[in-house]
């Protein structure tokens, strides 16, 4: 049984150490019971890309604040009493951020595309979802009522050959056209922490008049010279995104996500959508939180700490791909992408690589079925700002040593990498 190598509860913050409560179990870990004792590890799970997630001189008092005046929840629906004059702001602010003209919030990440996707779309609709997509948008295509197809992951070459076919079928059994058709993407793709080639997919969409849907849950703040997202650093105008949704649980360090669109599309989800209608609205101190780290990352607090944590989150990203990839580990995704998963593959090396990283003090989160496919398992790394780089090196030893014994480094070691390697030995 490998239940402990999941779940396993924290007791402090999720900042670049975090202290892991320590479990034991009497039955093979079929029931796993929590001691008052706790370890001091290396976290290399949370998505804290922009190290907010801890105690920070500028957003905490202001969240403090604004708890005492809002208190912690507003205990009513937007469209009732539950829109305070935070909510407004960071509507604003959000439009202003990513670069559309209106955006609207909602309380949860995940509600926000399992919600939203039924209310743009629906029957006699056809949705063009990647491959990888996130279960969200998995959920709120099913949900939607539209006819679903999906395209390889990232190919734009692909992508275009389903247009073309769905579009001269038309709907099944009818063949009328379709009333719209909405490709659905991904900024960072989560478990292959890939960038998506959004010019290439934006050319196509133009080409054949299909809306796009972009979910920035990874890529907003954490991407682009000013964290604007993947937008910025692959250079697309945002007007070429009909839909721009991303969430407050990565880079903000906060709960909630957004959808960006036109001031029409946002009209129209604020008078149908049933999360906006049916839900309590977000906490106001989450709120507070937000709109105090998009002001750190626009430099309207005074300082240059957004820029440097934005430069920051992209070296430390980058050292540690390269580092990894010398010691010869399998690892996926992009460059300047924080998110780097380590394949596994054998579904037995998941439980040996995360105990053998916990035992050595480092936290990882390793990903199994049915997040992804059974022989395809994988350890996920997640960079944060807040890691110095003693933090990394460490923390690529400790990865390298558990590569060594468990035998997960696939690729051939680069020479002056191993001959580094054999000189640290022999002087152990």
């Amino acid at each position: 049984m490998k239940l402990d190598c999941f779940g396993r509860p924290i007791s402090s913050a999720p900042d670049s150490w975090i202290d892991v409560v320590e479990r034991y179990s009497n039955d093979n870990n079929k029931t796993l019971h929590r001691t008052s004792d706790s370890t001091r590890c290396l976290n290399l799970g949370s998505y804290n890309y922009l190290g907010f997630a801890a105690a920070d001189e500028y957003c905490t008092p202001r969240v403090i604040e604004s708890l005492k005046k809002y208190s912690p929840s507003t205990c009513s629906v937007r469209v009732d009493g539950g829109t305070t004059k935070l909510h407004t702001e960071l509507e604003e602010l959000v439009a202003k951020f990513v670069g559309k003209p209106a955006a609207i919030l909602f309380g949860m990440g995940y509600a926000t595309n399992s919600a939203i996707i039924p209310v743009l779309i629906g029957k006699g609709g056809l949705i063009i979802s990647d491959s990888l997509n996130h279960n969200s948008i998995v959920n709120g295509a099913r949900g939607s009522g539209a006819t679903v197809r999906v395209f390889q992951h990232n190919s734009p070459a692909h992508l275009e050959e389903v247009l073309r076919e769905q579009i001269a079928d038309g709907q099944p059994r009818t063949h009328r056209p379709w009333k719209k058709i909405i490709v659905i993407v991904e900024g960072i793709y989560s478990m292959e922490g890939e960038l998506c080639k959004l010019p290439e997919i934006i050319a196509v969409c133009k080409k054949y008049k299909a809306y796009t849907y972009l979910d920035e849950a990874h890529s907003i703040g954490a991407i682009g010279k000013t964290g604007r997202g993947v937008c910025e650093l692959l250079v697309v105008d945002p007007a070429d995104v009909d839909v721009m949704m991303g969430t407050f649980t990565k880079s903000f360090g906060s709960c909630g996500g957004y959808i960006a669109a036109s001031k029409e599309v946002v009209q129209y989800l604020k008078h149908t959508c049933p999360a906006h209608l049916y839900a309590t609205s977000m906490s106001p101190p989450a709120v507070e939180q937000v709109i105090s780290a998009i002001k750190v990352i626009l430099g309207e607090d005074g300082s240059s700490r957004g820029a440097l944590k934005l430069a920051q989150i992209c070296e430390n990203s980058n050292f540690f791909r390269s580092e990894l990839q010398k010691m010869g580990f399998e690892v996926l995704g992009d460059n300047d992408s924080p998110v780097m998963p380590i394949m596994l593959y054998n579904p037995a090396k998941i439980p040996a690589f995360s105990r053998e990283c916990l035992r050595q003090k480092v936290a990882v989160v390793t990903v199994a079925f049915p997040a992804t496919p059974l022989l395809l398992a994988r350890a996920r790394i997640c960079i944060s700002a807040s890691h110095s780089r003693e933090d990394l090196v460490k923390a690529l030893e400790v990865i390298s040593n558990v590569g060594d014994l468990i035998g997960i480094k696939y690729f051939p070691v680069e020479p002056h990498k191993a001959h580094a390697e054999e000189s640290r030995k022999k002087l152990e």
